[in-house]
C-alpha cells in the first residue's frame, strides 16, 4: 500500500477530529503485511495469527518497541477508501484511529482484499 496515499487517508479523519497526525512506518507496515499474508494464506480472519500471536507479538517480531499498539482488520474492501469509510464506521477501528496515544501508522493490503492497519507508539 502506498505510504503516502495511506497517511493522508488516516491524518485526514484525525485532522477532522483535532488529533494530531501520524507518521508512516515501514516497521507498522512489516507487521501488518506479514499480518494480512498470513491470514490470506491460512484462510482466516482474526486478530489471533495461525501461531497464536497478538499484536504485541507482532510488533515485536517487527523490530518496534511499543508503549501503544493497535490493530484494524477488514476483508472484502476493493480500496483504502472503502476501508476506511468502513473502519470509520465501527466503534472499535474508530478508536484506534483516532487513539491519542498513536503516533505512528502502517497498512497493507492481501490477496482477497484483506486489510489490516497497525497503529502504534514506541516507548
Amino acid at each position: 500500500m502506498s505510504d503516502p496515499v495511506a497517511l493522508s487517508a488516516v491524518n485526514a479523519e484525525r485532522a477532522a477530529q483535532n488529533r494530531a497526525p501520524l507518521v508512516y512506518d515501514r516497521s507498522l507496515e512489516a507487521a501488518a503485511e506479514a499480518h494480512a499474508q498470513d491470514m490470506a494464506r491460512s484462510g482466516f480472519f482474526s486478530h489471533t495469527g495461525s501461531d497464536g500471536s497478538d499484536i504485541g507479538q507482532r510488533l515485536t517480531r517487527a523490530g518496534y518497541r511499543y508503549c501503544f499498539g493497535a490493530e484494524n482488520i477488514a476483508a472484502g474492501q476493493r480500496s483504502l477508501t472503502e476501508v476506511m469509510a468502513a473502519w470509520m464506521g465501527s466503534r472499535g477501528h474508530r478508536r484506534n484511529i483516532l487513539h491519542r496515544d498513536a503516533k505512528a501508522v502502517g497498512l497493507a493490503q492481501a490477496p482477497g482484499n484483506i486489510w489490516v492497519m497497525v497503529l502504534a507508539a514506541p516507548c
